[in-house]
């Protein structure tokens, strides 16, 4: 089973997360045989979080409850509080993750973060544009790996941009190979082009009596 842990901080992105947390929540499309997955949201404090969307969410574990494994993923949103420098807490268990082979996902301001902490400077990544972490991170000198994608997978770190979540979602459920491979490329179609015809697709890709 994957334990997937959502940090959250207050002001974060919600249309950041949407794509990825809703298909691992909901196993709506997973194969057979995929494996299970906890999805638990996390923080420094069980103090309610409140994203800049307006909502409220009550943090499931703070971060001295995380367990690293292999089997551990690691989800890091933007939000315009991430310099505040109490989160240097979880880029210490981030740090612990990559070192172990564990699954590090960041998008748009988490980059940054990871910038901050040395965690981009030897590994192919991207972000909100080529000059975004120069701009942003004085410390940052990981200039010659960056990818300018909306999303890059390398092994066990994947990072995008704010307009990269889509992407980003499918990168990550082919790294936990929960979806079946023309599941996952139906589904990126469809929802990166709206044509009905990927959502007819889709529907045959599934399972019998699976869908939805």
């Amino acid at each position: 089973m994957f334990t997937v842990y959502v940090y959250v901080l207050d002001t974060l992105a919600d249309w950041e997360l949407g794509y990825v947390i809703s298909e691992l929540h909901s196993g709506r499309f997973f194969k057979k045989d995929a494996q299970r997955i906890s999805l638990k949201t996390v923080s420094i404090t069980k103090e309610p979080i409140h994203t800049m969307g307006g909502l409220t969410i009550m943090p499931d574990c703070t971060i001295e409850d995380i367990v690293v494994s292999e089997t551990s993923v690691l989800l890091l949103p933007g939000a315009d509080t991430r310099n505040d420098a109490k989160h240097s807490a979880i880029l210490k268990k981030t740090r612990e993750f990559l070192a172990l082979g564990a699954t590090v996902c960041a998008i748009c301001g988490a980059t940054a973060a990871l910038a901050d902490f040395g965690l981009l400077d030897n590994r192919p990544h991207t972000s909100n544009g080529a000059g975004f972490l120069a701009m942003v991170s004085p410390c940052y000198k990981g200039q010659n790996f960056y990818i300018d994608q909306l999303s890059v997978a390398d092994n066990n770190l994947i990072t995008a941009g704010s307009t990269g979540a889509l992407l980003w979602a499918k990168q990550i459920i082919e790294r936990l190979d929960v979806f079946a491979a023309d599941t996952l490329e139906a589904w990126y179609a469809y929802f990166s082009t709206g044509k009905p015809a990927h959502f007819f697709a889709l529907m045959q890709t599934l399972p019998s009596g699976s869908e939805k």
